[in-house]
Formats: C-alpha cells, sequence, structure tokens
C-alpha cells in the first residue's frame, strides 16, 4: 500500500476528536486508510452498504453501548443519515464517562445531505477530511507521467497497463452516473451528466461560461449550476474561486472549473496514453490541473485559494493564502524551458504577493528574476505542505 500523507493527520483527528468524517469519491482509498488507522487501536467496522452490516444497527443504541470503547467505524454513512441523531446522544454520553475523543470514524462519498445533517446534529463534536487520489508527492519519481495519465484513484494508477487503466476509468465513469449518482437523490439521466461533465474536461482551466454549456446541453443557466453543484459536492470538479478583493480592479468573477483527477478527464475525453496526450489540446490545461490538485492537498488546514484575473487579461493562475494570510502568487506552465508573462508582472504588481513561482515540468529550480523563482512541483508542493 502506497503511504498517503493524510495518513498522520487521520489519527491525529481520531485522537482529538469524538467523531471524524473522512471524505473523498468512492474507490480513492478511504476504506483502505480507515483500516489502516483501526490496526492500531481496538476498532469494529461496518459497511453500511451490506445488508447484514445494517442489520445490526437496527437498534443502534445499543449496538454502539456494546462497542462503547471501540473506535467504531461506519463505511458509506449517507445510507443511512438517520444515525446522525443517535450519534450525537452517544457522543455525549461517551464524553460524560471520559471518553472525550476517538468514539466514531465516519466514511462518505460527500453526499449534501450527509454533509447537512452531520453538520447541523454534531456541531462542535465532529472533524472533516478529505481524501482526495494520489498526488505526485506520494508516488515515485519515475511514476508521475503514469499519474498524470492515468489518475489518482488506487486501482487505475496501479493497473497492469495503460489500457487496463483507461478501461477502469470508462468503468467507473459509466458506474458513477447509473448507479451511484442517483443514489445521491439526483435524477438527472445519466447521458445529460456524461456530457456535462465531458464538457467540463474540454474546458478544464476556463473561466466558466454556464451560458454556454446551457445552450450545448438545452437546458437553462440555474440547471447548469445546478449540475457544477453535484459535481463539485461530490469531490470529482473542482471551481476554483476569483479573487475578489482588490476593489481599484475591474476583476473576472466567474470560477474556473477542472475536473479533479487528471485520469478521469483523460478517459472522458478518449486520451488513452501519454502520447495522445501531448499532442492532445488539453495538455496544458491537464498539467495545470495536476499542479493544482497537487499543491491544494498538500496545503495546511486553514489556506484559501483563488486565481487572479483582471478584465484587461493580468492573471495568476493559482493565488495561495496560507493560514497566516501571506499570500503566494504561482505561475503554470509545461514547458521545460518557462517564461514569464508580462500579465503576470502586472497582476502581482496589484496582489504585492510575498512569494512569486513559476512551476514547470522539470525538477531544477533557478531565479527568472529579482522576484520570480522557476520551480518543479515536487519541490513547490514541499514548499507549500510547509506554509504557514
Amino acid at each position: 500500500m502506497l503511504t498517503r500523507h493524510l495518513n498522520l493527520r487521520l489519527l491525529e483527528l481520531v485522537d482529538s476528536s469524538p467523531a471524524v468524517v473522512l471524505l473523498g469519491p468512492r474507490q480513492v482509498g478511504k476504506t483502505t486508510l480507515a483500516l489502516a488507522v483501526a490496526e492500531q487501536r481496538p476498532s469494529i467496522y461496518l459497511d453500511l452498504e451490506d445488508g447484514g452490516d445494517r442489520a445490526k444497527l437496527a437498534d443502534p443504541n445499543r449496538y454502539f453501548e456494546d462497542h462503547a470503547h471501540e473506535l467504531i467505524i461506519l463505511d458509506e454513512v449517507h445510507r443511512m443519515p438517520e444515525l446522525f441523531q443517535t450519534l450525537r446522544g452517544v457522543i455525549d454520553r461517551g464524553r460524560r464517562r471520559g471518553r472525550a475523543t476517538g468514539q466514531f470514524l465516519l466514511l462518505g462519498s460527500a453526499a449534501l445531505d450527509m454533509l447537512r445533517q452531520s453538520g447541523e446534529s454534531l456541531a462542535g463534536r465532529i472533524a472533516y477530511l478529505e481524501l482526495g487520489p494520489f498526488d505526485v508527492s506520494e508516488v515515485k519519481p519515475d511514476e508521475r507521467d503514469a499519474l498524470w495519465i492515468r489518475g489518482g484513484f488506487p486501482r487505475s494508477f496501479l493497473a497492469k497497463n495503460d489500457s487496463e487503466s483507461l478501461q477502469w476509468r470508462r468503468d467507473f465513469i459509466r458506474t458513477y452516473l447509473e448507479r451511484d449518482i442517483p443514489q445521491f437523490g439526483s435524477r438527472i439521466p445519466a447521458e445529460t451528466l456524461r456530457r456535462f461533465w465531458t464538457m467540463l474536461a474540454h474546458h478544464q482551466g476556463q473561466v466558466l461560461n454556464a451560458a454556454n454549456l446551457a445552450r450545448s446541453l438545452g437546458v437553462d443557466g440555474k440547471t447548469v449550476a445546478g449540475y457544477l453543484d453535484l459535481m463539485v459536492d461530490l469531490l470529482l470538479v473542482r471551481r476554483l474561486p476569483s479573487w475578489q478583493r482588490n476593489e481599484g480592479k475591474r476583476l473576472v468573477k466567474a470560477p474556473k472549473v477542472y475536473v479533479r483527477d487528471s485520469g478521469l478527464a483523460h478517459a472522458l475525453l478518449g486520451i488513452p496514453n501519454m502520447e495522445f496526450l501531448l499532442a492532445h489540446p488539453v495538455v496544458g490545461s491537464s498539467w495545470e490541473n495536476l499542479v493544482i490538485e497537487t499543491l491544494l492537498s498538500v496545503a495546511p488546514p486553514g489556506t484559501e485559494w483563488h486565481y487572479y484575473c483582471t478584465a484587461t487579461g493580468n492573471e495568476i493562475d493559482l493565488v495561495l493564502q496560507t493560514p497566516s494570510h501571506r499570500l503566494w502568487a504561482i505561475e503554470i506552465k509545461l514547458s521545460s524551458t518557462p517564461k514569464m508573462a508580462k500579465g503576470f508582472h502586472l497582476a502581482c504588481a496589484d496582489l504585492k504577493p510575498e512569494k512569486r513561482f513559476l512551476v514547470y515540468s522539470g525538477t531544477d529550480r533557478f531565479a527568472l528574476d529579482a522576484d520570480v523563482e522557476a520551480i518543479g512541483l515536487l519541490e513547490l508542493a514541499t514548499r507549500v505542505s510547509q506554509a504557514d
């Protein structure tokens, strides 16, 4: 099993909070990570997609009482949303008995109802952690191209070859559209949602134009907004907000959108391997997406992220605001011989960031000018993970 950098953070949360929700898309490795935690302490695991395990919770208060001294792991907990009211009482009884932490670990595929109900029922009693696919910092240096083309879902990344990986991703997309998303209450036709998801893959890294998407799908803008909200809530699509805190400039307000896992984007676009990707028009935005997802996956809690773009086109691909409110400006280039755009310097003159980087596909680190460093993705990810 590849080591996930969230492993230590998950252990810390379990040891400091009565309940922890581990969120992430299906097949991303939540269960594997949870069972690794279970090996380190007395635990009981229930898969709520299994009828037998659901039957054990016919009387949840009794069951939880019988396992009061164990970490109770509930997988796919959105299948039994009525449990959240019960969990509140169980957690409070545990606190009165002196067990203030480590009572529940809840795994879910980021269903909106689960987040809403857990937030309302367990306010002050629950912590959240998001697990994404593998990122560049979690694989070997010679596996990074494979990660880019295949994406970071474990079974896709670890497949025997690109063909097997692509088939897994196609099956994953079909299963999500036809089985999983309807379980969350969505009645959107699978083929419509597939077309929408594919359009987003074609428009990676572009400012969202909901009106154009609506016309292409034959629906209205409000419907497109609902589709996008669903994909964002399921952690399948990234909505990168624009920076809106510079009142002296006319700024682009619409978000940019990305299919979060590069492998899923490539499967939606019919890109089977690296040779095809490098010749495809989406290659630059695909690289940009890989960089953004890697950096955001390692960013410390409390980090905020945006892009910056003025009406005149001066732009910063990624603006990070660290937990201590320092600004980092990051330009993203695929070229192995990167050059700075004038618009980046003009945008930095507006924001005055503390650090300025150009992340590119190479590994060497060097100064492009007095203010900007060119840096490889892995080294920048390390820097971001240590930001305060």
